[in-house]
């Protein structure tokens, strides 16, 4: 075993010897040649300063070129330094264009009446205006008295086959000739069949070209739809404790392809108006995260396009669904659906929960329903005048054969066009790209150190020779590695020991 390890090392010892032989002849050059690359490099590198440093013979000369190359040196480190800060500080800018066109998109207009329900069908269940209350709470919170609640309790426990949506599709408000007396489109007559049924927290509401229909364009401006609505206060009613003390035409303009969104949102018109309504189309468009908000991959399960509106129901609708065991008929999905009961004593705590807690939220990149990456709004500038002057009044009294007082109670008047045949684009853009970046790294490098990227591509060349010849360097003066065989065969014997000071 003795031999066989002496074997061993001898031999582990020769290919050793073998290797820094190799390292000495073949890849560490002598000392002079050494010292030529560095001078070769200095004279001929296209970094601009060095080779005066290292050519010139006058000591003044040579201490102020190098105080010049580090100077510039200096300020292209910290020009590079502040470029990537900026960069990494995400800019934005905002550019607004106005675009004509010879012909613009018509958004879609949902119109509802502020008199929900049919005066006849509720004269004698006012806890029907709680009930929708709490059904719509779920698109906008309404708080609940405390008054109601046992009036509540007992109606949900008395008529527990009671469906809500069928009472308000039935009872609620309708559009037909009756209503709708007057509509025009671009100078064509319209119909109540040209409007499309949708609940809001304004019971039943009518949009007129939603998304189903062809796009309906206009190619002049002040022209576009025209509308009179006959309220008719006698026969819809609603409940002024819970707040609702108007009369009129309440109306969103929204995108064909959004939903429409009264809270904060909605116009109104009062009975004996006329409301002249000119828009203009906007279109923003935002950078995603981290110069923008938003995300461009979030998909909605339920709508084609993504809103923060429809975001934010399609959220509250999984969160319900979830907690309660079914869906609310008002918000988007596949469910069964919620009976007033569940809706009552789980569906408007969740709600509630949702809201205090944050569950659902709007706005920033890290929201649940971050800002949409394109969007489409509509500005809208209204004036008002009385409906109707003396003839006008007469004119209706005697069409409709209704009293003058009727008229002005009773009848609204709405005009909806665009205030010219252009749309906006308010676009973020990033203020500092990639391929900026580096326009502004070269010219930083080029005006104060003549550098490009040969340049770096010399420095990176000669600063990885320089460590090739120190490792190699290293390797040459590490020390012999260790006997691990056995503890005893590191130390010498004691005829060793004195063979070893014979020899010397």
């Amino acid at each position: 075993m003795d031999q066989l390890g002496r074997f061993i090392q001898s031999d582990a010892k020769g290919i050793l010897e073998k290797i820094r032989l190799y390292l000495i002849k073949k890849l560490l050059p002598h000392l002079e040649d050494r010292r030529k690359y560095h001078q070769e490099f200095a004279s001929s590198t296209s970094f601009h300063g060095v080779h005066n440093i290292v050519q010139t013979r006058s000591k003044t000369r040579k201490v102020l070129w190098l105080l010049v190359v580090a100077g510039c040196l200096a300020v292209v480190i910290w020009q590079i330094c502040s470029r990537f800060i900026y960069y990494f500080s995400w800019p934005t800018t905002t550019t607004v264009v106005v675009q004509y066109v010879e012909n613009v998109k018509f958004p879609a207009v949902t119109f509802c009446n502020l008199n929900r329900f049919q005066t006849h069908a509720v004269s004698n269940l006012r806890i029907i205006f709680v009930i929708w209350n709490i059904v719509s709470g779920v698109l906008q919170k309404f708080a609940t008295e405390d008054k109601y609640s046992q009036e509540l309790n007992d109606f949900l426990h008395g008529n527990q086959n009671f469906s809500i949506k069928e009472f308000t599709r039935k009872n609620g408000f309708y559009l037909n000739s009756s209503t709708l007396l007057e509509c025009e489109f671009f100078g064509k007559p319209c119909y109540p069949q040209d409007f499309e049924h949708v609940f809001t927290e304004y019971g039943n509401c009518f949009t007129f070209n939603h998304n189903d229909l062809p796009a309906r364009r206009v190619s002049l401006s002040g022209r576009g739809l025209h509308l009179l609505f006959d309220v008719q206060q006698e026969k819809f009613t609603d409940e002024p404790a819970l707040g609702h003390t108007d009369a009129g035409i309440t109306f969103v303009i929204h995108s064909p392809k959004d939903l429409p969104r009264f809270d904060g949102l909605g116009l109104l018109t009062p009975v004996g108006t006329h409301a002249q309504v000119a828009i203009r189309q906007l279109k923003s468009i935002i950078q995603e995260y981290p110069w923008g908000e938003c995300k461009p991959d979030i998909k909605l399960q339920y709508h084609k396009i993504y809103s923060t509106n429809g975001c934010l129901q399609e959220c509250k609708a999984r969160y319900i669904q979830d907690w309660c065991g079914c869906l609310p008929f008002i918000l988007p999905g596949n469910g069964t659906e919620c009976d007033l009961l569940k809706f009552y004593n789980c569906v408007y705590p969740a709600v509630y929960d949702i809201e205090i807690k944050g569950l659902c939220t709007v706005g920033t990149h890290n929201s649940t329903c971050p800002t949409p990456c394109e969007e489409t709004d509509y500005p809208t500038t209204i004036t008002y005048s009385s409906f109707g002057g003396e003839k006008a009044i007469k004119y209706f009294s005697t069409k409709l054969k209704k009293s003058p007082e009727y008229i002005r109670q009773n009848l609204v008047r709405i005009d909806i066009k665009y205030h010219d045949l252009s749309y906006k684009i308010t676009q973020q853009q990033k203020a500092l790209t990639i391929s900026e970046l580096l326009a502004d790294v070269g010219g930083q490098l080029g005006l104060f150190c003549g550098a490009s990227m040969i340049t770096i591509v010399e420095l990176l060349e000669y600063i990885f020779t320089n460590f090739c010849w120190m490792c190699i360097f290293l390797l040459l003066k590490a020390p012999e590695m260790p006997q691990w065989n056995n503890p005893s065969q590191n130390q010498p014997t004691h005829k060793e020991k004195k063979k070893g000071i014979q020899e010397c």
